[in-house]
């Protein structure tokens, strides 16, 4: 179904496709487990080019593409292509198409996939547009709740931290509307998820904005917590005015469900105290191992 599809939106992908990843990540998954080799796309080529810093997205999409037998070319930074050089976007992207069979793309404006993809007749997949959207993270969360809960659907889920920059969480919420669940936005006011994409969900849609921290973690089925991105402020006193508003320490776990999760995109810096990665209610780096046989999910589904 998402055979040579770019994926530079969480709209790019239905319902069914998605639970459609989910069985074929399992799979992978499976594989991995068993230490089995997969040769799937033995020739085959990506293209990495990650002009933001990166480390799990990065690692996980070159991880998966060798595991399916496939390999990789990459650039790491804008500095070392020839964008230093005064290369337009599309004209990078028209070169790489000529090299590769799939393009991973992040950047600091948001919209550059959706521009990469206009001018490239090979895939995108967006691995993050500035404070855009970042549909490969949206599909790894969603695939995380489903492993550790069971399920999505009547789950209630609270986003905490940075949602006014935070794409993890733009293209969750969007994510999470199509199925039943309750989402609490917990930040600071000058934080809050932009008007844009509150106006894109369904009116019946349950979520409630608040800066009441405490009585939605005890509600929460799953903490969704993000870190304040210094580097998305051009005001750096109000990134210091904001810094530190929450911190989910041992104490926030007593008051949290038996069964609940902390999840995170990473990388943290304040928001997760140390001491919680012991309990199991810390699934954070389990989510981000998940990105490794959702990526091979996507990847394979991509290229046939």
């Amino acid at each position: 179904m998402l055979k040579n599809r770019s994926i530079v939106s969480i709209d790019d992908v239905s319902q069914p496709e998605l639970e459609d990843i989910f069985k074929t990540a399992d799979e992978m998954s499976d594989h991995l487990k068993q230490g089995k080799p997969l040769k799937i796309l033995d020739g085959r080529i990506m293209a990495t080019f990650f002009f933001e810093p990166s480390t799990r997205t990065r690692l996980s999409f070159e991880s998966a593409m060798n595991r399916l037998g496939g390999s990789v070319i990459s650039v790491s930074e804008a500095r070392s292509s020839s964008v230093a050089k005064g290369e337009t976007l599309a004209d990078t992207v028209r070169m790489a198409e000529s090299y590769s069979d799939v393009i991973v793309i992040r950047h600091p404006m948001e919209g550059a996939a959706k521009l990469a993809a206009r001018f490239s007749s090979k895939p995108i997949i967006n691995a993050g547009d500035g404070s855009g959207q970042h549909p490969t993270q949206t599909i790894m969360d969603l695939y995380t709740i489903r492993k550790e809960l069971g399920n999505i659907n009547g789950k209630t889920v609270t986003m905490v931290g940075d949602l006014r920059y935070g794409r993890t969480v733009h293209s969750l919420l969007l994510a999470l509307s199509n199925y039943d669940v309750e989402v609490n936005l917990i930040s600071p006011e000058i934080l809050k998820i932009p008007e844009y994409i509150i106006s894109r969900l369904p009116k019946n849609f349950k979520v409630n904005v608040s800066a009441d921290f405490d009585s939605a973690v005890e509600q929460s089925d799953v903490l969704y917590v993000t870190r304040i991105q210094k580097e998305r402020f051009t005001d750096q006193n109000e990134y210091l005015s904001v810094i530190g508003s929450y911190s989910v320490t041992p104490e926030t776990l007593e008051k949290m469900k038996e069964k609940s999760i902390i999840m995170h995109p990473l990388p943290r810096i304040d928001e997760i105290a140390p001491e919680v990665d012991l309990s199991p209610k810390a699934a954070y780096f389990k989510q981000a191992s998940n990105g490794v046989p959702v990526r091979m999910a996507l990847v394979s589904m991509i290229l046939g």
